[in-house]
Order: C-alpha cells, then sequence, then structure tokens
C-alpha cells in the first residue's frame, strides 16, 4: 500500500533510538522528510546514516525536550530546512516506575517534563504550522498504563493517562482545522533499554525477549518489534487514516485488559 507519505514534513521526537529510530527510518523509506531529535548527537547522526538510504530526507537536531528553549529551536530548524510542517510524533519518554513512596516530587516533575509538557509545548509549536498546511496529524506515543495501570507503574502510568486525556482533548478542539489527533499505547516492544537490560544480567538479548514472550501474558506470545511500531504510526500520519482522530490504539500483541 502506497501512504502517499512522500514530501510531508513530520517531526519526530525521540528520534535517536528504540520506536523513534524505526520510525524515522521508515518515513524516510516513505519519502517523507523527517525532522528529528534526541540528546545524543553520535545515536542522531547514526540513525540519519541509516534513514539515508530512503528516498525521503532526513534532518537530525540535538534537542532536549524538556527544555522549551531547545525545543522551539528544533521546530524553528524543522521549518526553515522544508518550510513547512506537516505531522508530529511525540515519541520522546523513558520507563519511570518503581515504589510509589519512593518518588519525590522531583521524580515527579521529571516524568511530566519529559513525557507531558514536552508534547503540550510541541504541539502548541506546530499548530499554526498544521493550520497553514490546511491541515495536519498529531500522534502521541503512550503506553498501555495510561488504561490499565498497575502496582508500582507511577509515576509513567499517570502521565501517560494525562498524555491520553490530551490526545482526546486535541482531536476535538483541532479537528475543525483539519487536524487529527491520535495516541498509539505501547505494551512490550524490543528497544535499546531491554538491550541495555539484557547486557546488566549478562544474558543474551533475545534470551531475554523470548523469556518476557513467555512470561509476560502476550497473547501473541512475543514482544513487539519496532519496525511494526514504525509501520503503524506512518498509517496514522497518511490520508489512508483520514477518517481517524481522538482514537488510541493498543500496540501491545494484546497483552491489555483493556481496549
Amino acid at each position: 500500500m502506497d501512504l502517499q507519505l512522500t514530501g510531508r514534513v513530520v517531526l519526530v521526537t525521540g528520534g535517536s533510538d528504540g520506536l523513534g529510530a524505526a520510525l524515522v527510518r521508515t518515513l524516510a523509506a516513505e519519502g517523507a522528510r523527517v525532522a528529528f531529535c534526541g540528546r545524543d548527537e553520535a545515536r542522531l547522526h547514526a540513525v540519519a546514516t541509516q534513514a539515508g538510504d530512503g528516498p525521503g530526507e532526513v534532518l537530525p537536531q540535538v534537542a532536549d525536550v524538556r527544555d522549551p528553549a531547545a525545543l522551539a529551536r528544533f521546530v524553528d530548524a524543522a521549518t526553515d530546512r522544508f518550510g513547512t510542517i506537516h505531522a508530529l510524533v511525540n515519541n520522546a519518554g523513558a520507563s519511570s516506575t518503581g515504589p510509589f513512596e519512593e518518588h519525590t516530587d522531583e521524580v515527579w516533575q521529571a516524568d511530566l517534563d519529559l513525557k507531558l509538557y514536552a508534547a503540550v509545548r510541541a504541539s502548541r509549536l506546530v499548530l499554526p504550522q498544521l493550520r497553514r498546511a490546511g491541515g495536519g496529524v498529531i500522534v502521541n506515543s503512550l503506553a498501555i498504563g495510561a488504561r490499565a495501570p498497575g502496582a508500582g507503574s507511577t509515576p509513567t502510568s499517570v502521565t501517560r493517562a494525562a498524555g491520553l486525556a490530551l490526545t482526546k482533548a486535541l482531536s476535538k478542539e483541532f479537528g475543525p482545522d483539519g487536524v487529527r489527533v491520535n495516541a498509539v499505547l505501547v505494551g512490550l516492544v524490543r528497544s535499546g533499554q531491554w538491550e541495555r537490560a539484557a547486557a546488566r544480567e549478562k544474558i543474551g538479548v533475545e534470551e531475554l525477549y523470548e523469556r518476557m514472550g513467555q512470561s509476560s501474558g502476550i497473547p501473541l506470545g512475543r514482544v513487539g518489534r519496532a519496525e511494526e511500531f514504525a509501520d503503524l504510526v506512518a498509517f496514522l500520519l497518511s490520508d489512508r487514516a483520514a477518517y481517524l482522530t481522538g482514537t488510541a490504539i493498543n500496540f501491545d500483541g494484546g497483552l491489555s485488559p483493556v481496549a
């Protein structure tokens, strides 16, 4: 299926690793023009090199999305390079979980800054561009804990639930402008954090993934692949998903008890 993303300008936060990096590669392969940011310059340029084989164009940008000024510079750099913006994927984030009583105000604030406030600010920054382009798309990468939080899942599940509310609210407010806003709720997926966990446990990463697939209760019996996440988001960014807004899709192999 041709997703007709050739020439579309897409911004991706958290694009230097894992799910975001896979998305950058997929979008470039579809012919999109992709500006993506992260904090690690070496990783950013490695992803840019990987994506360079596609027909699209990529623009890596060092930026910490928790810094409003850095986020604004990222959006400005994309606009200066490509002239417009058609879509935004708020993907920056990291898991922050554990016993509730161990989390200080600083831990909560850091989680909110990274996952919620960054998405709020990025959406606010790109909205004028999306309106001038005659419409566009925002996709928020969240987690299944937004709908079905478990014990020891704070502050991540609470922050992600706020992101889910943001998705629904913005879809209603921006819909008349032709801007669609959706979310993808991620379960257990192959990523750099699991590779690092395998290294700490001194086991092979494939062994870890197999163990997770068997022990976590995923009906499909395996963890997801970053490329599968990228395919789903690419579809949501395309006109093939033109009648989808305000929805949140579980990307979890059936793990979540809530549809």
